[in-house]
């Protein structure tokens, strides 16, 4: 039986984070998932999973991709070590408020750089001076990423020449450049279906413009500098031996260490000034319910009814014999 009443579903911050697969088949079991490869069969429970990454060479059921949405995990597939999306499914939600709310502040000037220094402001520990412009604060933000990097380098013990890659030529970059991308790209999935379960726009970005996942990147970026960058550096000096495999093991763990589930979504809230309490409009969020009509006048009205006036076909006597 399908779960119809979305409230039972587990919060987004009480899940585990990811699981990446490539080269085997995905299908159902029992109200569960199971990856079947070369080496055998390993049963899933997904009620609690946020994200399953499907990478190269993965095949996967209707029935599993249903079990999946059922209990609200993203379903994302992706390029070899997970470094690149291609598509994403639909997140738990059926309520449109917290979209209607961020397209509200990303399209008022005044809101959208609230936002903007919101954003940037929780990236630092010492409050802006509010006479900063927006150009002092990145210079700022270039700052702190940089001596970032420059530290995490120096207690790896590795040399760091910059930031610097190219997608078609992933195999040429040195370790610490691969190792910062395929970190980045679970912390975006994680991002991207924390963002998606809570029933917001990835495409709707405010200081990252013109993606699809521009808010992916602003949300990303949170949390770069505590996470990522030090798992990068450190699994690099590590050798290059599995790098990307090791790289995505250590993020998990990461991310359960620094409780990145449970902070995701009200850094969300916070940078585009919601209530943690409820989403920024009610509306009914049955699955199986008509949703609304906007109204000139009245905001939103009730959908799923006839609106069109009742017509009287009792023909009026005028008199003929027709009549």
């Amino acid at each position: 039986m399908r779960i119809q009443d979305l409230h039972v579903l587990p919060k987004f911050s009480d899940g585990w984070s990811y699981l990446y697969v490539e080269h085997c088949r995905v299908d159902q079991e029992d109200r569960a998932i199971a990856v079947h490869d070369q080496a055998g069969k390993v049963p899933v429970p997904c009620a609690n999973l946020a994200l399953l990454m499907l990478g190269p060479g993965v095949s996967i059921t209707h029935a599993a991709i249903s079990v999946l949405a059922d209990h609200g995990c993203l379903v994302a597939w992706c390029g070899e070590e997970g470094v690149r999306f291609y598509a994403v499914g639909m997140g738990e939600t059926r309520n449109a408020g917290n979209l209607l709310h961020q397209a509200r502040v990303w399209a008022h000037q005044g809101f959208h750089m609230e936002v903007v220094r919101r954003l940037y402001q929780l990236r630092f520990s010492e409050k802006f001076e509010p006479a900063l412009t927006l150009q002092q604060i990145r210079g700022m933000e270039g700052v702190r990423v940089r001596d970032a990097y420059a530290k995490a380098a120096q207690e790896a013990g590795i040399t760091w020449s910059g930031r610097s890659y190219k997608r078609d030529e992933w195999s040429k970059a040195d370790p610490a450049n691969r190792a910062l991308s395929t970190a980045n790209s679970c912390l975006y999935g994680i991002c991207h279906a924390a963002i998606v379960s809570a029933g917001f726009s990835p495409a709707l970005g405010f200081i990252h413009t013109g993606k699809m996942l521009s808010f992916v990147y602003d949300l990303a970026d949170l949390y770069k500098t505590e996470v990522t960058v030090p798992v990068a550096f450190r699994a690099a000096a590590e050798g290059v031996g599995q790098l990307e495999r090791r790289v995505r093991i250590t993020c998990r763990d990461q991310f359960v260490s620094t409780r990145l589930l449970e902070r995701i979504i009200p850094d969300v809230q916070a940078a585009l000034m919601l209530s943690k309490a409820s989403p920024a409009d009610s509306f009914d969020v049955d699955a199986a319910a008509p949703g609304f009509l906007w109204d000139d006048l009245e905001g939103v009205v009730e959908g799923g009814r006839m609106l069109a006036p009742e017509i009287d076909e009792t023909e009026p006597d005028d008199g003929s014999p027709d009549s």
